[in-house]
């Protein structure tokens, strides 16, 4: 439960991670690689469990529909607003 509050919260940011209001150009393109890795990296999870799930009978594609599924849009819309505010600062610095 923690884990999927944390993953779903976009103002969480990671460990380390600074303000991007007051971040240097040089922290912003670091976090903004950052977010686009995780972020493509969420993206396979999901389009694996959708796969995975096409071979699966309903009653399992609906259970996972319900539990993993949300988990992991929660995950990657977090990291996706995330990268939003850095691509934004570095666009703001350039």
């Amino acid at each position: 439960m923690v884990a999927a509050a944390r993953g779903g919260d976009v103002s969480r940011a990671m460990d380390g991670e600074g303000d991007p209001k007051s971040a240097s150009m040089e922290q912003a393109l670091y976090w903004r690689q950052i977010y686009r890795e995780i972020l493509a990296m969420e993206e396979k999870v999901l389009e694996r469990i959708q796969a995975l799930m096409a071979k699966q009978s309903p009653q399992v594609r609906r259970e996972v529909e319900l539990t993993n599924v949300p988990v992991v849009a929660a995950q990657a819309e977090r990291f996706r607003q995330r990268l939003g505010f850095w691509a934004a600062r570095v666009r703001e610095l350039e």
